[in-house]
């Protein structure tokens, strides 16, 4: 940035130093400052006839420089000296100098001198200080000045232009179109902006320096080429450049700005003059409508529906909330446009406007103020007006809802008093009927209030002059005849029904009496006939006896019976008679009772017919109990036979299977001859079947006589048949075990003494711990795996017991295995040597077969982990064959 921009405005001068400084680095500028600031001196210096040539070389004897600074402030400077001498030359200078200072402008290391000797640096800046105190200082835009102002001022008039970005005073100019908008912008005529380019600049910047020369009167200050030429500018140079256009255009804005004054003056009286018609025609038509709307806020007509004076009601509502408002917005904005007419008026000394005769604020207010006063007046009639048509309305509607309530009421009132009904009702039917009626007699005496009340209100529409008391007064008359009509046919009613209820009353306590002896009466007939004709199943002597003995009682009951039943007819009797007597309608039968005297007779001839057929049963079924009772006795007699002696053989049989006196074919021997013993006891059986076979043809299901039933005898008999055989076959078996086991005859008796021992129920089988206490007796020390083991041997189909033939199976096996495990046992220490174990192949190849698979099956489940792959060791082998205790 340039030392000049830093400084305030009135710091225009660097010191020498700094113009060295910057007039070395780029002597382009030197140039450019000597062409721009030479132009822009020549252009104040015309004004006085003369120019210059050489900048630093004309100004040398001072008497340009004072001459310039008088152009361009309009003062007189002191009289300057006319000698040539170097003295006359330095005076002149020093009051050029002093004229600057007193302008307000420090001059820092610029003297005279050097000015005199033409140093061409001090020269330049002494003329930049110029142009900066006198074309650039008073520059101003929005509160800022000098070069910040004239930049602002640039960027303003030339912002809506394409390609334009003054953001400097040096690289935003070297394309030209900064100059040619800012012609453009003030005088559009002069440059076809459109047909500018941007990357054009030597056009650009001829076009616009030509033009201004042409036709502005701004000198040609710079050269297109070096300002393309050149990388970045001289500042000062382009800065006095654009203010020689500022000032240029100043002065068609300053015109511009008068003549916009000038037409801002016209606008506003023409303004003014629109307010002050506006007014006229606004105060006019305002006047207009209160003066129409005042005669329809004064008309007093009543109607005579509360209908047309709500629609009148509704119409002053609708000139409230619709008509008024608008007007009372024009009124207040007729009172803000003249208030605000008369101050403009007087802001521009303008007399103040006065409103035609009779459209003044003041006669309007008063005219507004007669509508309100009229407005307020219409108001209190039609609230006045609407609630005395209210009064005389909600009379009348009163009158219509109490009348439509009565009329209602009495609907079909008189058709219902009219009524016969009673002719053909019940005794409860009447008493229901004379409740109603005393209700309805309290419920007309309720609406005697209602009648009075629709009397007392047509009264008073009448008093009132109400438009339509005609109808109203037909209609209280109708009403009044009606009612007199209704309390006549009241009176009848009831004299009919409390007649009515009398005979009914007569009829009513026959006929309950009727239904108090009929009912128990024929319920003595239907048990009597259920009693005689019910289907007796009886098993002994004792029940057709007792049968026999309550039919005869039955019989002794009927001559009073028979009494009963002709009374109870005798009642009947009596309410017919009553019936014809008065000519009563009876409408139906006895209501406490359904049943007839037909019935009554019918069910007594019934009864009487039942009799003799229940004598005639009850001796036939006394005849067969009798012979029941026989056939129960002779079957009893053989089956408290049979019986006991079935029961005897079965504790004999089971003595012999668990004794223990002989040799087994001994007790084969005994138990054979029981066999045949029995079987001779066949035919009794037999004929015992017979007599049970005469018993059930007889459908006898109890036998006192005995306990034993057939069922008890076949099972028993069964029993005994399966028992004898089975022992025998445990005997055959046991036979065969002892002889193809070797088993002596004694340890066969100490088997069965363990056995029996341990049957602690005595049933010929041990349970489980039963079997587990006899086996640990015996020597057996076994886990639960073991005993597992030996259970699915002894009860294959896991019923829970051991029987005495599986117990010696199993003992004769074991006495067997140890024998085979022994043998077995020397093998192994010959086959195994000091190897210590022997392998699957070494057992299949030195021993028998069947030694060699029951070893390797023995064996298997105790071989251990540690144990040779495909090998048995002796250590798992003699603890399967003697167990743990062994080792």
């Amino acid at each position: 940035m340039d030392h000049y921009d830093s400084q305030q405005t009135n710091d225009y001068m660097q010191p020498e130093e700094d113009w060295d400084r910057d007039l070395l680095l780029d002597p382009a500028w030197e140039k450019q400052q000597r062409k721009t600031f030479t132009a822009w001196c020549n252009s104040h210096l015309r004004k006085a006839g003369t120019q210059i040539e050489n900048i630093e070389e004309d100004f040398r004897d001072g008497l340009k420089l004072m001459l310039l600074l008088e152009v361009i402030s309009g003062e007189r400077l002191a009289k300057p000296e006319r000698g040539k001498m170097r003295v006359h030359k330095i005076s002149n200078v020093n009051k050029a100098l002093d004229f600057i200072a007193s302008k307000g402008v420090k001059l820092v290391s610029i003297g005279a001198e050097e000015i005199v000797d033409g140093n061409v640096k001090m020269t330049l800046g002494m003329i930049w200080t110029i142009i900066l105190r006198f074309a650039i200082q008073d520059i101003s835009v929005e509160e800022t000045s000098a070069k910040e102002g004239l930049l602002l001022w640039c960027q303003r008039k030339t912002a809506p232009y394409k390609n334009v970005n003054i953001q400097n005073f040096h690289i935003s100019w070297k394309d030209g179109l900064g100059f040619c908008a800012l012609i453009h912008r003030h005088r559009p005529e002069l440059i076809d902006y459109g047909k500018l380019r941007k990357d054009d600049p030597l056009t650009n910047l001829n076009t616009a320096f030509d033009v201004a020369e042409k036709y502005l009167d701004i000198p040609k200050m710079l050269d297109a080429e070096d300002i393309v030429g050149t990388a970045r500018p001289d500042e000062k140079a382009i800065m006095t450049y654009v203010s020689s256009f500022y000032h240029a255009f100043s002065g068609a804005q300053k015109a511009e700005t008068a003549a916009n004054r000038i037409c801002k003056v016209l606008a506003v009286n023409q303004e003014n003059e629109q307010l002050m018609e506006d007014y006229e025609k606004l105060a006019s038509d305002l006047l207009e409508w209160i003066r129409r709307t005042i005669p329809w806020l004064e008309n007093r007509a009543p109607e005579n529906t509360m209908h047309a004076m709500q629609q009148k009601l509704e119409d002053f509502r609708d000139y409230r909330r619709l008509h008024k408002p608008p007007k009372v917005q024009e009124k207040c904005q007729l009172e803000i446009n003249f208030n605000t007419l008369q101050t403009k008026l007087r802001l521009s000394n303008r007399p103040a406007f006065m409103p035609s005769e009779g459209r003044m604020v003041s006669d309007i207010n008063n005219a507004w103020g007669c509508l309100e006063q009229a407005e307020k007046g219409y108001e209190e009639w039609l609230l006045n007006e609407i609630r005395r048509l209210e009064r005389l309305d909600h009379l009348a509607e009163k009158f219509r809802q109490k009348a439509s309530i009565h009329e209602a009421w009495t609907d079909g009132k008189e058709a219902m008093l009219r009524q016969k009904d009673y002719e053909t009702a019940t005794l409860s039917e009447i008493k229901a009927l004379l409740k109603k009626h005393e209700a309805f007699e309290s419920d007309l005496a309720a609406h005697q209030d209602r009648v009075e009340q629709i009397a007392a209100i047509a009264q008073e529409l009448n008093e009132l002059d109400y438009y339509d008391s005609p109808s109203v007064n037909a209609r209280c008359q109708k009403i009044c005849d009606q009612w007199d009509n209704l309390g006549a046919l009241t009176q009848k009613r009831r004299e009919a029904l409390e007649r009515t209820e009398k005979l009914l009353e007569t009829i009513d306590q026959l006929y309950l009496e009727y239904a108090k002896r009929a009912a128990p009466f024929n319920n003595w007939m239907e048990g009597a006939m259920e009693d005689l004709q019910d289907t007796f199943i009886v098993h002994t002597i004792e029940e057709i006896q007792g049968l026999t003995t309550a039919h005869e009682q039955f019989k002794a009951t009927l001559p009073d019976a028979d009494k009963e039943r002709l009374a109870i007819l005798g009642i009947h009797n009596e309410v017919s008679k009553i019936v014809q007597t008065y000519h009563v309608n009876m409408a139906g039968t006895n209501p406490y009772t359904t049943i007839t005297p037909q019935e009554i007779n019918s069910k007594w001839d019934h009864v009487r017919q039942l009799v003799p057929r229940r004598d005639q049963a009850l001796t036939e079924e006394h005849a067969r109990q009798q012979h029941n009772e026989r056939l129960r006795k002779q079957f009893a007699a053989q089956a408290n036979v049979i019986g006991p002696w079935i029961q005897t053989k079965m504790e004999e049989i089971g003595r012999i299977s668990i004794e223990m006196h002989g040799t087994l074919e001994d007790q084969l021997s005994h138990l054979r001859q029981y066999e045949k013993s029995i079987v001779n006891y066949k035919p009794k059986i037999d004929q015992l079947e017979g007599d049970h076979q005469l018993i059930q043809e007889a459908l006898i299901f109890d036998n006192k006589h005995t306990n034993y039933t057939m069922e008890h005898i076949r099972v028993g008999w069964e029993q005994l048949l399966t028992t004898i055989a089975r022992t025998i076959n445990e005997v055959e078996n046991q036979i065969l075990t002892r002889d193809a086991k070797g088993i002596s005859q004694e340890q066969m008796n100490e088997f069965r003494a363990s056995f029996n021992h341990f049957d602690r129920k005595k049933t010929g089988m041990m349970d489980t711990d039963d079997f587990r206490a006899c086996l640990i007796s015996m020597g057996y020390n076994m886990g639960e795996a073991e005993f597992a083991r030996i259970m699915s041997i002894v009860d294959p189909n896991r019923l829970g017991v051991v029987t005495f033939q599986a117990f010696i199976d199993f003992m004769s096996r074991e006495t067997a295995d140890t024998d085979t495990a022994d043998q077995v046992m020397a093998s192994f220490k010959i086959l195994a040597g000091d190897k210590n174990y022997i392998t699957v192949d070494e057992l299949r190849r030195e021993l028998p077969p069947d030694q060699a698979e029951y070893c390797i099956a023995r064996m298997a489940p105790y071989t251990g982990p540690d144990a040779v792959p495909g090998a048995l060791d002796y250590m798992s082998f003699s603890t399967a064959l003697y167990g743990e205790s062994d080792l």
